[in-house]
């Protein structure tokens, strides 16, 4: 009887790294552009309750100094040191907020598009979520709570990006609680985090932008403590219902595995010649 061998099974293809299809940019541009109109909306919709937002100032600060929170003076001391400091600050507070959040989008976009539709979601939700708790709550800032003490470093310093709160018709000033500066600048800091596994070294770098963000905010009078406690809390809320991707790796086929196919490879083989 001649031996013949069957011949052996295909072995399947090893998977390479599954990448996520990248979103159109079309779409993505009018959904962002979308969202944006809606928080531009959404915040124009919080004006005209200028009493409750002031009587609400007077809540948050009397429940800070319950729970003994610092006082947010003793930040502003620190920027007051110098002109050149406090007009950073207030830069800073100004043109960093939006540019940073688009960068951080627009990077996850090219080189991480699964993190970036996560991303998207989460920021999407952490802003829908701000803009209800902005008229259900209207807050005046510090800036312009006599009780306070503090004064308004943009009108003085400058450079400001708001006007007189009677006649700005471009931003809602009297939604100070949550921060969506804070908010937006550290979902930055956890989006970098996930998305480039980044060694504990490296982590200072992304945690920068937040910690710069809640000097900033808080030292230039434009939110308390307690926003930025609401902003973290609602991030978290978010991101405990939307999980991000996983990454997957490439799939390499080890050397005991490599090892067992050609084992099985040969007893197929030895059964056919038996037949």
């Amino acid at each position: 009887m001649n031996a013949r061998s069957e011949p052996a099974e295909a072995e399947p293809e090893q998977a390479g790294p599954r990448t996520s299809a990248r979103p159109p940019l079309v779409r993505e541009l009018l959904l962002v552009a979308g969202l944006f109109l809606v928080y531009k909306v959404g915040r124009q919709l919080a004006t005209g309750h200028t009493a409750e937002a002031f009587g609400n100032a007077r809540r948050v600060w009397d429940w800070e100094r319950v729970l003994r929170l610092p006082d947010e003076g003793s930040v502003q001391s620190l920027l007051l040191h110098g002109d050149a400091m406090v007009h950073t600050a207030n830069t800073y507070y100004a043109a960093v907020h939006f540019p940073a959040t688009v960068a951080f989008l627009v990077w996850l976009y090219l080189r991480r598009p699964a993190h970036y539709v996560w991303a998207r979601r989460v920021l999407a939700a952490l802003t829908g979520a701000a803009l209800v708790l902005h008229l259900l709550f209207p807050l005046a800032p510090p800036r312009m709570l006599a009780a306070a003490g503090m004064i308004d470093t943009a009108r003085v310093y400058g450079p400001s990006v708001y006007g007189p709160p009677a006649t700005d018709e471009l931003s809602n000033q009297f939604a100070a609680m949550p921060s969506l500066h804070f908010g937006w600048a550290l979902m930055v800091a956890v989006g970098l985090i996930v998305a480039t596994r980044s060694r504990l070294r490296w982590l200072w770098l992304w945690l920068l932008h937040p910690a710069l963000t809640l000097l900033v905010i808080v030292g230039t009078a434009n939110h308390y403590w307690l926003d930025v406690l609401a902003a973290t809390a609602l991030l978290g809320l978010a991101l405990a219902v939307l999980r991000p991707p996983h990454r997957r790796r490439c799939a390499v086929p080890s050397r005991r595995a490599g090892q067992g196919r050609r084992r099985a490879a040969a007893g197929r083989e030895l059964v056919g010649a038996a037949r």
